[in-house]
């Protein structure tokens, strides 16, 4: 009986160890068996039949310094999109009462930008502290932090804080020119020190191969505390950018990589995040069993069409699903103990894709 149950408790444990051959034979496996090896690790540290909903806010739209090849808000791009400058702190008020008085638990904000300078940031904070004070869970992505911003954050009252990698290390550089990979991971750490929790994923559709979406997945997974939540992001061409033309992802490949995502980090809240908008009621069905169980709820994410709040309802209905409570989930830090208090969720990212 002691071995039977030592070598479950094995079996559940959450590691950071994971090999790139280990990970390349998840992605092999027959992809029944891995999206039914994905439910049954799913259901081992969350219910079922429930799934996370936020809402997400563009406070500043536009007019960004970077070059990421998937962005209509980058200024390197002609998109047609219009510039629009930080919201007024007011409007930002009106607009997270209106998500709570929907049923919001958490509120999202996304600024267009490389790092926000000193004036901007302090308007952030506001922002920050002003939907804590309206009973909200807060998110935020605002580019590139210093460690002393991230310390001010926290003690503005942020929860979460969403800095995507994208994709892996190699191909990055095919993706962005103006900022490397490991200026993302220092804002991660900068955030970490914070004491804030980490939203973190990445782009599938961005040209990449297997090899990259399984060195993405390992960056994630090899960190020393998983990230609390894991956007999975379709890329949605934009017309004027670079990625505009990129090859449709095949949809059984977006399902491999949520089930590997969820068996490399079971406690993480997998999120459907950008292009849900284009997939199929059965798409997201099968990646709601292969282990997604968080989505952005809302026309929009910050300038790229989203699956609307209606069809959404439809859809949960018709699968038997609920939303998440808005009650904190605590969340270990991926050491395989302490309680499993479920309602937490972050959002995607500062572009497009999230």
């Amino acid at each position: 009986m002691t071995s039977h149950s030592s070598a479950a408790q094995a079996a559940q444990a959450v590691r950071h160890d994971w090999t790139r051959d280990e990970v390349a034979a998840l992605y092999a496996r027959p992809l029944l068996d891995l999206v039914f090896e994905a439910a049954a690790v799913h259901r081992r540290h969350f219910p079922g039949n429930r799934v996370q909903v936020s809402t997400l806010l563009s406070v500043k739209t536009g007019g960004c310094s970077e070059d990421c090849g998937y962005c209509a808000q980058s200024a390197h791009h002609d998109t047609g999109l219009a510039r629009e400058p930080l919201m007024a702190l007011e409007a930002v008020v009106a607009r997270a009462r209106e998500a709570r008085a929907a049923g919001a638990g958490r509120f999202c904000m996304g600024a267009a930008w490389r790092r926000p300078r000193p004036r901007e940031f302090e308007a952030l904070l506001e922002m920050v502290r002003a939907v804590k004070a309206l009973g909200l869970e807060t998110c935020l992505t605002a580019g590139a932090l210093t460690a002393e911003q991230a310390r001010w954050l926290a003690e503005a009252g942020l929860d979460y804080y969403n800095h995507n990698l994208d994709t892996s290390r190699e191909h990055y550089p095919r993706i962005v020119t103006t900022h490397g990979y490991d200026e993302r991971l220092e804002t991660l750490r900068h955030v970490r020190e914070a004491g804030l929790k980490v939203c973190c994923g990445g782009i599938l559709g961005l040209g990449e191969s297997r090899e990259d979406r399984i060195g993405l997945l390992l960056e994630l997974a090899r960190m020393p505390r998983h990230p609390e939540s894991v956007p999975i992001n379709r890329l949605v061409p934009i017309a004027g950018t670079p990625l505009a033309d990129a090859p449709p992802l095949d949809p059984f490949e977006l399902v491999r990589t949520v089930a590997v995502a969820r068996i490399l980090m079971p406690r993480s809240w997998i999120r459907l995040s950008a292009g849900r908008e284009s997939m199929s009621d059965e798409l997201q069905a099968l990646c709601f069993l292969a282990g997604a169980n968080s989505v952005f709820s809302g026309e929009r994410l910050l300038t790229a069409p989203n699956a609307g709040a209606e069809r959404d309802r439809a859809l949960f209905a018709r699968l038997g699903l609920e939303p998440e409570p808005h009650a904190e989930r605590a969340h270990t830090g991926g050491t395989g103990s302490g309680p499993l208090l479920y309602g937490e969720a972050c959002l995607g990212e500062r572009a497009e894709p999230h």
